[in-house]
């Protein structure tokens, strides 16, 4: 499992001409990082006297960035087994005209799982955002930077997995579908770079 390799494998494995893992997984594991750093924040925070009045606040904060976290590191084999899935319908037989048949439904069935993936990346990455923001508003001062950490790992795993969705909707002939994934990746980009920039101007105004 990709998730379970040492940092330097899993580094070297990523500059290696393989083709997996890749951006998708790459995108995956700096989302998990910014979640793994909100929860950093809030265990910082709980249990602190001078944070008493946000205690509640950053204990949700914390049980859903540990949620998300796990699903972003779930998503980093997820991605290389999509990947891996496109690729085989694409070296399927195409002799006869049923062989060329069920390899192109193959291949739309696999864009369809690549699409899927990395836009679940997208969803995750955004709460990510979402809650790092939260964590730079009440989290414990002296580990804010972390919070901003979070806010733009979240922000990147975001639009580095949107590039993987742009890339598979455009191949997938449906277009009833890839419009409607299209459409759900707009909603999650909406608004995101703002709440980002005001949370890292949060970080930035608690340093100064």
């Amino acid at each position: 499992m990709i998730k379970d390799v040492p940092v330097e494998q899993f580094l070297a494995e990523l500059a290696s001409s393989s083709a997996t893992p890749g951006g998708g997984s790459a995108a995956a594991i700096i989302g998990a990082q910014g979640a793994a750093l909100v929860s950093m924040v809030c265990n910082l925070t709980i249990g602190k006297k001078k944070y008493a009045d946000v205690e509640a606040d950053m204990k949700a904060v914390l049980a859903n960035s540990e949620s998300v976290r796990e699903r972003l590191t779930g998503i980093i084999q997820d991605d290389v087994r999509a990947f891996d899935k496109v690729m085989a319908a694409y070296g399927m037989a195409k002799e006869s005209d049923a062989e060329k048949s069920a390899r192109s439904d193959a291949i739309q069935d696999a864009l369809k799982e690549a699409t899927d993936v990395p836009l679940k990346c997208c969803h995750a990455a955004r709460e990510v955002i979402d809650l790092a923001a939260v964590a730079a508003e009440k989290g414990n001062v002296n580990v804010i930077s972390d919070a901003g950490v979070g806010v733009l790992a979240g922000y990147a795993a975001l639009r580095s997995a949107a590039l993987n969705v742009f890339t598979n909707a455009r191949m997938i002939t449906d277009k009833i579908f890839a419009e409607a994934k299209l459409k759900e990746l707009e909603g999650l980009l909406s608004g995101a770079e703002g709440v980002t920039e005001k949370a890292y101007e949060v970080v930035k105004g608690k340093l100064s």
